[in-house]
């Protein structure tokens, strides 16, 4: 099995990544895995023209399909998001809009492969859980058009930096042994 692990932060070498880093290895012992960050993939905001609508592919060419290629390739797909604002950051949700074709709420949808299971990670600085919940619920809405099931979700709070992710550890080791 495939396992894809998403940073949904702009920031490559942050408390993300480091998160990423920790499952990257967890699962390496289970399945083929790859790590991808947003960051890494240049392409423009959805200009809302709704022609996928009708032709269930973007007017725009650029590495949004790259990306789907790896959810295609993927049979599990991690999603590690920061909070930006209390939400996702605006590159991930960037991303969320241009998969428009491959969502379920028109016809016809582009579609990725059925049977694909969906984590969530969200850390935030700050102490208060329902902010990582927020998180969470944005990944878990975008899995739910994408027909990804959600599978679990693990929030971390209190994670700034990313020498704060080594005091979580155990926590994120735990939380993949369940994947």
């Amino acid at each position: 099995m495939n396992a894809l692990i998403m940073n949904c932060s702009p920031v490559k070498n942050g408390a993300t990544a480091e998160i990423a880093n920790i499952v990257s290895a967890c699962l390496e012992e289970k399945y083929e895995v790859r790590k991808i960050c947003i960051d890494d993939y240049s392409f423009k905001f959805c200009t809302g023209c709704r022609s996928c609508h009708s032709t269930a592919k973007c007017i725009q060419h650029d590495d949004v399909d790259i990306i789907i290629e790896q959810y295609e390739w993927a049979d599990i797909i991690i999603s590690i998001s920061p909070s930006y604002w209390a939400d996702i950051p605006g590159q991930f949700k960037a991303f969320i809009d241009r998969c428009t074709p491959w969502c379920n709420t028109h016809e016809p949808h582009a579609a990725i492969s059925n049977g694909k299971k969906g984590y969530s990670i969200a850390l935030r600085t700050g102490p208060n859980m329902k902010e990582c919940n927020r998180i969470i619920e944005s990944i878990e809405h975008f899995y739910g058009h994408m027909e990804i099931e959600c599978c679990d979700r693990l929030g971390l709070c209190s994670i700034e930096y990313k020498e704060d992710v080594k005091l979580r550890k155990v926590e994120i080791i735990k939380f993949c042994n369940n994947i």
